[in-house]
């Protein structure tokens, strides 16, 4: 008995090993690992989570609360009252404009701001041949705020039996029923009149004390003007120094009244050789005076 209690006291007292096992050490060698230990500590988590919400969400009912839930929270937010547009307000356009302008807005107000597309709009206003430009913007008050700047026509182009309003750079904005309905514009007319409007524009302005008397211009075979006047009288001009050409018409007939006779044409298009044609009444009275004369020299 003593034997065995020696033999127990002296197993006791042997000291315990403190080196890992086998397996311990390649652990703790493992942890020593960045990339090990990250993929430990936030890999494992998010596994875990991916499991239980992949789990939770393959079940059809959780799929649908789950967009319910995220389409209320979506609408709660775009519903606040700082988003919300109460009323709409146009700035710059009247009459036939303001009716297409209001045409592309939206009719039924309170509605969020996340429902305009802004960009949208303003690109459709800017289409109508009548606006030059806009802008469209959520102003103070939740008011939806659209400045609109017209095109000013400064000409009408007879384009066949059509009467297009054009402004200073050929573009259409609008048309008239009848020439009566817009007397302050010039009339042009022919191909190319709307491409080269800034050249009538000038002859129409220099025109003086010509200007009272023009019925139109008319662009012919897209390289020059002819200017008419009351009594069917014509000012053929050249395709280059049509102004000038212009000028000189309007000095001779200050000092000769010519456009006052019965002169059809003045043909203005051989600058060096200004060519006139009376009209059909002058020159058969002036036949039938040559033909007079010319039998009683015989």
């Amino acid at each position: 008995m003593r034997s065995l209690i020696r033999r127990k006291r002296y197993a006791s007292d042997v000291p315990h090993d403190p080196a890992p096992s086998k397996l311990g050490y390649r652990y703790q060698r493992l942890m020593l690992t960045p990339g090990f230990r990250a993929s430990v500590k936030i890999g494992v988590p998010i596994l875990l989570v991916a499991a239980i919400a992949g789990s939770w969400y393959s079940k059809p009912e959780n799929r649908a609360l789950l967009e319910t839930t995220i389409a209320e929270t979506v609408q709660g937010f775009q519903e606040r009252p700082q988003f919300m547009v109460q009323s709409m307000v146009v700035n710059g356009a009247d009459g036939p404009i303001m009716t297409d302008v209001t045409a592309l807005l939206p009719k039924n107000f309170p509605l969020s701001s996340f429902e305009l597309d802004l960009l949208a709009i303003r690109a459709e206003i800017e289409a109508l041949d009548a606006v030059r430009s806009a802008s469209v913007r959520v102003g103070p008050g939740g008011a939806l705020q659209v400045d609109v700047t017209p095109r000013e026509p400064v000409a009408l182009w007879r384009d066949g039996p059509v009467l297009r309003l054009i402004d200073a750079e050929g573009v259409q904005s609008g048309t008239v029923q009848a020439r009566s309905n817009r007397l302050d514009l010039p009339l042009i007319a022919g191909d190319g009149a709307e491409q080269n409007i800034q050249e009538a524009l000038d002859l129409y302005a220099g025109a003086g004390p010509l200007r009272d008397r023009v019925r139109g211009l008319v662009r012919m075979g897209e390289r020059r003007w002819d200017i008419i006047l009351d009594r069917d009288q014509r000012i053929m001009l050249p395709g280059d120094g049509a102004v000038p050409a212009f000028d000189r018409v309007i000095a001779l007939n200050a000092a000769q009244d010519m456009l006052e006779r019965d002169v059809a044409i003045v043909d203005m298009r051989n600058a060096n050789r200004p060519t006139l044609r009376m009209n059909e009444d002058a020159a058969a009275a002036l036949r039938r005076v040559s033909t007079t004369t010319d039998g009683a020299g015989n």
